[in-house]
């Protein structure tokens, strides 16, 4: 259908008849610069052409150029069919851990020995691809924290710079409370509605300002939950040519209690990632706690129209100029 942004406008197509009533005519000059008497004669000569037109197929011309330039100004635009967009209305941050102990190669994918990091990155990337509607942000922490990327409906932009994350990027200790503050800084001056941060860790709070419990009653005060999500395999071989195999726990630093705790504080959930397929099922889980679409909003492509009438009014009145002034020297 066609609409007009600008309708009002449409309220200057009587301007100039009301200018033509209510003015009033223009008196004719005292006198000729330059009389004629013998003007009579001059109008038999075979070429002399003094009339350009009959008034009445000029009037109409120039009201059509006027009616078209109206409408080009009130802006006529067509409006596609509505398109659904899902808008969750949900601020969501990932607070990924790249503290040197993510270097450990206790996860497994399509076969190969990985990082923790590099698992992280497979997961969680599909997790941002699937959340259509919601508003995502990048911290990365290690001995200090940082925001990657700011709140974004850009999943795209957030996937890439996790993916560029490295270990040691942000130092090898564990500040997980410095990135809980940081999440409540940045959220704490939003709107109102669902604000919520996936924290991945795989030790413990080993450096920073704050401790992670007091900032997680920092968080539950500001509206802020929090999935905590414990990384690292219980188990793992470890083989050496000298002293041959042996079993080591490579997720003895892993401090589950304050993990559990921050989760319970503001209403969350701590989870436990012990191989790639825990890993998928905690971000399943997670789209079922936190489901994508909470409304639905409507969004009409509109293209604009008015080069169009603007175009066929210039052509008119290029034509009327021309054809009243047919035949004058």
């Amino acid at each position: 259908m066609i609409d007009f942004a600008w309708f009002w406008m449409l309220l200057a197509l009587p301007l100039p008849w009301l200018v033509y009533r209510l003015l009033p005519p223009v008196e004719d000059a005292a006198g000729a610069a330059l009389r004629t008497p013998f003007l009579d004669e001059l109008d038999g000569l075979p070429n002399a052409q003094r009339n350009t037109g009959t008034p009445t197929a000029r009037l109409w011309m120039a009201a059509l150029a006027w009616a078209l330039l109206v409408v080009a100004a009130a802006r006529p635009v067509w409006l596609g069919d509505p398109i659904e967009q899902a808008v969750s209305g949900r601020d969501l941050l990932l607070a990924v851990d790249l503290s040197g102990s993510m270097e450990m190669q206790d996860f497994v994918l399509e076969g190969k020995p990985v990082d923790r990091l590099t698992a992280t990155q497979a997961v969680a990337g599909q997790f941002i691809e699937r959340r259509v509607g919601d508003r995502l942000g990048l911290i990365l922490f290690g001995e200090r924290a940082y925001l990657q990327a700011p709140l974004t409906f850009d999943r795209k932009t957030v996937e890439t710079l996790l993916d560029e994350a490295a270990i040691g990027l942000a130092g090898d200790k564990t500040a997980i409370g410095d990135a809980i503050g940081l999440a409540v800084k940045r959220l704490r001056d939003n709107p109102a509605g669902q604000r919520v941060l996936i924290l991945l860790s795989d030790g413990a709070n080993t450096a920073g300002t704050v401790a992670p419990l007091q900032a997680a009653d920092l968080a539950a005060r500001a509206g802020l939950k929090i999935y905590t999500i414990g990384i690292g395999a219980d188990e793992m071989v470890l083989r050496d040519p000298f002293f041959g195999s042996r079993r080591v726990n490579p997720s003895k630093d892993l401090d589950e209690p304050t993990m559990r705790g921050i989760a319970e504080k503001t209403g969350g959930r701590y989870f436990r990632a012990r191989d790639m397929a825990e890993f998928e099922e905690i971000y399943r889980l997670l789209d079922q706690l936190e489901p994508v679409e909470r409304d639905k909003r409507y969004y009409r492509p509109h293209t604009e129209l008015y080069p169009w009438p603007l175009g066929v009014a210039l052509l008119v009145a290029t034509g009327l100029g021309i054809w009243m002034n047919r035949g004058q020297p």
